[in-house]
């Protein structure tokens, strides 16, 4: 920017305060105080947005490294895999092809997993280790009941006279 030094300033402020008057140089000076303010705030705001739009395609540029990267890891344990699994099978083959032939009644297949089934219980439920029924004769509690209802519940009727 335009670079003043002290005596510029003092420069233009005399011929400032020659040509607007004693009067009227305090609110020009505010004036033009409140422009120069906002002049530096758009031009702080202008440089913030290149500034975020710098980062932002630092940031795209890194997203799409990161996503290659991923894919050829994703490949290499794909690829790993395959060889690994087609391995398993040729010698998975090779060992009951001896078997197959032999006669021993080994059958060479595991028994199938059953299908798993929920046990049914209502786990949410919160249960004491106190039968119910044991509640019921002995006269304990089931319910919570808040302060207010035990008192309302226990209250004497009342008498209109």
């Amino acid at each position: 920017m335009i670079d003043f030094g002290f005596d510029k300033i003092a420069l233009i402020g005399a011929v400032a305060l020659i040509v607007i008057g004693p009067e009227k140089l305090p609110r020009v000076a505010r004036t033009v105080g409140h422009l120069l303010g906002k002049a530096q705030r758009y031009v702080a705001d202008v440089k913030a947005e290149v500034n975020r739009s710098i980062e932002l395609e630092e940031l795209k540029k890194m997203k799409t490294q990161v996503e290659e990267a991923a894919r050829n890891v994703e490949q290499t344990v794909s690829s790993e895999l395959r060889e690994t699994s087609a391995e398993l099978d040729r010698s998975w083959q090779d060992a009951t092809a001896g078997l197959g032939g032999s006669g021993s009644g080994v059958d060479p297949l595991p028994a199938p997993v059953p299908e798993y089934r929920h046990p049914k219980k209502k786990w949410r439920l919160k249960r004491g280790a106190m039968p119910q029924w044991y509640k019921q004769r002995h006269g304990i509690r089931g319910k919570a009941q808040s302060g207010a209802a035990r008192v309302a519940r226990f209250r004497p009727p009342r008498t209109h006279s």
